[in-house]
């Protein structure tokens, strides 16, 4: 799911959308990991401006929100009219995999029940966890394709060198996997875990402040329809596309 709905979001957005490839990329960051922690995470590697993650978060928001109440409706539906075998765990798995951001997800996941709630969590803790190797594999790939046309620019003008750029390590989504492998290991009591929850809490808010400090609403309507058209399409990807790739596992695996 993750791998897909990002190669849509930078095929759609360059090709049909006539998006800039940052805003693309941020949008399918957002899309298909984790929501707007993602699109701000991957915003110094694709090294977005803040109109452009600001639109990308903006997305994220909408169709995120809309999953909430989407998603149990279209839960309850398929039960009431037994169009799909889908049990709160199923269900649980694919609003997990799915949902754009961790509390979106546990939202939609309660509405169906605790069973649908934790399994959700479960499957979007795994797309969580993609998220380093996603921006160290981004950066590279960047890099390589900044050193290509830096080859074709010199080509071109070979009495001017270009520089090249080189691959941007992302050191905090490093410290994202081994403050994750020490909270696996259950070493801090659960109170000091709690706290540091609440502390990550306000950080996020005070960086997603500062983001829209920096912003000015002229940037965002000057972007126009086509993002949310993006993410549309890419939420429709997701219910429809995640649904399939979902049971296609199920079956294969029983």
């Amino acid at each position: 799911v993750l791998c897909s709905t990002f190669g849509l979001a930078c095929f759609l957005g360059t090709r049909v959308f006539g998006l800039d490839r940052k805003t693309s990329m941020l949008i399918g960051a957002g899309s298909s990991i984790c929501g707007a922690a993602a699109v701000m995470a991957a915003e110094p590697v694709v090294r977005g401006r803040a109109e452009q993650v600001m639109v990308a978060v903006a997305t994220v928001v909408v169709f995120g929100t809309l999953a909430i109440f989407l998603y149990p409706v279209l839960y309850h539906l398929v039960a009431q009219y037994r169009l799909f075998d889908l049990s709160p765990t199923a269900y649980g798995v694919f609003a997990g995999s799915t949902i754009h951001e961790v509390a979106q997800v546990v939202a939609a996941g309660r509405a169906v029940g605790e069973q649908a709630a934790n399994t959700a969590v479960i499957a979007k803790m795994v797309r969580v966890m993609m998220l380093a190797p996603f921006l160290i594999i981004l950066s590279a790939y960047l890099s390589r394709s900044s050193a290509k046309d830096a080859d074709a620019a010199d080509g071109a003008d070979e009495g001017n060198a270009s520089p090249r750029g080189g691959v941007v390590i992302p050191w905090f989504a490093l410290g994202f996997v081994a403050v994750a492998g020490l909270n696996s290991l259950a070493l801090l009591p659960h109170a000091v875990v709690t706290q540091l929850i609440d502390i990550d809490t306000v950080l996020l808010a005070m960086a997603m402040a500062g983001l829209g400090l920096t912003t000015h609403i002229s940037a965002i309507r000057k972007a126009g329809i086509k993002p949310l058209a993006l993410a549309a399409v890419l939420f429709v990807w997701l219910v429809c596309g995640g649904f399939a790739i979902n049971a296609g596992i199920t079956a294969l695996l029983n």
